[in-house]
């Protein structure tokens, strides 16, 4: 079973050498995923000096792991968009997303890139007659807002549904094919990228300065922070503002004739459905899902279990070939966080809170910046998306409960006094949390039989971090700090890694 996606199975990338000297440039951009990339894409298009730097390698984050549907139908959205924040305001966030879709289909097309580009109508279902309602009631908003769409009872996919809401003209793709082709095209016009090359802390006078974990330097008059959580904060309190949840994707080959289409479920458990082509021949199946916080305690290998079992059970696929996760932010009023990180900080930028949509959400967000930056003022999306923005009726409510959630989970963390465990017990590739010393820590076995024990207080804000069996990292249940078995950051918001802790002989 490979951990890789199916994306990154079917694609060999360049690699770059690391940042090893003090840099110049006109635009930094922190974060080679999707918006990253197009953003330096579309910057170098126009002449200008940019320098990408990446903390792992390129594409290797939530871009690598996506369902990768260019779609607009980003669950059920635009009835809450209506009533939060009015008609006017959801239309323009559906004429955004159709935008980019068009963007991305004009650059596929003109640029002959091929990634597997197929139109797909998208079907939002239930089979549970409580949704019935909702659903009906979000077609309701497709006709206010002028969206292609009607309900209908049966689906060219035959698995149980009651109703579902469909909307015509969408796609999917290969999103690492399709950004392979602008990555090249950026190092032509002279993008310079840097891999494992970490962000750490920012200075700035004038120009921004980006300090690297070991300590060299990028000067720059453009900052975008492209990373999943904004590395830095510049008191735009993001931690406070989103949180974090983890999904599920498994896959295996398809045999016989796909039906079409494009699918997601309105209830719990969610179940996302797809296909794509692997190597341009074969057919995979991907069925996505069982969405949760990230860092709750929980068995996360039962995720993956319960989508094979639907997919066996749905649709006779029981060779599973590849398993990944992903993570995603969700922001107060669920439409992303797109441009200066506060209103005093115009030249540093931001993009985050895609809500799992990044394929049009990470586009979009590479264009607002990209035409601020080069003055195109004209972009009528930048107010809508603006990171300062603020509606008090869905802002309000969500901020004091996703931080009740936060201070939750930091309180049982800290009451949470495990039993010393026998931990010469433990098998390669197990974990456990236990006492050493008076205080909470967790220790990992790898495959050399060697122990990483670790003080489990998250380096972020001092939560308690809980191990993730699936996916062999810990996870901290209050921001989405994520972090390798061996202690060092996978994600932020944290930048430190966790204390190792030494056993007593």
């Amino acid at each position: 079973m490979s951990s890789k996606s199916i994306w990154q199975a079917d694609t060999a990338l360049k690699e770059f050498p690391k940042l090893q000297e003090t840099k110049q440039t006109e635009v930094c951009i922190v974060g080679a995923g999707l918006t990253g990339i197009t953003a330096a894409y579309l910057l170098s298009k126009k002449g200008m000096k940019v320098i990408l730097l990446e903390a792992d390698q390129v594409l290797s984050g939530v871009t690598g792991h996506t369902t990768a549907k260019v779609t607009a139908q980003h669950g059920m959205i635009y009835a809450e968009l209506i009533e939060t924040m009015g008609k006017e305001k959801a239309r323009q966030y559906y004429q955004a997303t159709l935008e980019t879709m068009h963007f991305i289909k004009n650059e596929i097309t003109e640029n002959r890139i091929d990634c597997n580009y197929e139109e797909q109508d998208a079907f939002l279902y239930t089979n549970d007659e409580a949704y019935l309602s909702q659903l009906e009631k979000e077609a309701e908003a497709y006709k206010d807002l002028d969206i292609p769409g009607e309900l209908v009872s049966e689906m060219p996919l035959q698995i149980p549904s009651k109703q579902a809401l469909k909307m015509t003209g969408q796609a999917q793709f290969h999103p690492l094919k399709y950004l392979q082709f602008m990555l090249e095209e950026a190092v032509k016009n002279g993008t310079e990228v840097y891999e494992q090359t970490v962000a750490m802390e920012l200075e700035y006078n004038r120009k921004s300065t980006v300090i690297t974990k070991d300590e060299h330097r990028v000067t720059c008059d453009y900052l975008i922070a492209a990373t999943q959580f904004p590395y830095i904060d510049h008191q735009g309190l993001y931690f406070a503002k989103m949180y974090a949840e983890q999904s599920y994707i498994v896959s295996g080959k398809w045999t016989g004739d796909y039906p079409g289409g494009m699918y997601i479920n309105v209830e719990n458990p969610t179940r996302s459905i797809r296909t794509a082509k692997l190597n341009n021949k074969d057919t995979y199946l991907l069925v996505g899902g069982e969405n949760h916080r990230s860092g709750v305690s929980m068995d996360e290998k039962l995720c993956y279990e319960n989508l094979k079992a639907f997919a066996k059970e749905q649709f006779e696929i029981n060779d599973i070939s590849y398993q990944w996760s992903a993570q995603d932010f969700t922001t107060l009023d669920k439409m992303p966080y797109i441009g200066p990180i506060t209103k005093g900080d115009p030249s540093i930028f931001v993009a985050t809170g895609y809500r799992k949509w990044g394929m049009t959400n990470g586009t979009l967000a590479a264009n607002i910046i990209a035409d601020t930056i080069l003055g195109n003022d004209e972009n009528p999306y930048k107010e809508l998306f603006s990171p300062a923005r603020f509606s008090s009726k869905p802002m309000l409510k969500n901020l004091f409960s996703f931080n009740m959630e936060v201070a939750t989970e930091l309180i049982k963390g800290k009451l949470d006094f495990p039993a010393s465990k026998d931990i010469d017990e433990l098998n390669p590739g197990e974990a456990a949390i236990t006492t050493v010393k008076g205080g909470r820590v967790g220790v990992y076995k790898d495959k050399g039989d060697q122990l990483h024990v670790l003080d489990t207080t998250c380096t972020h804000l001092g939560c308690e971090v809980n191990w993730n069996s699936a996916d062999r990292t810990w996870d901290c249940p209050c921001h989405g700090s994520r972090y390798h078995y061996d202690g060092e950051v996978m994600a932020g918001p944290a930048k430190e890694p966790l204390r190792k802790v030494t056993l007593d002989d």
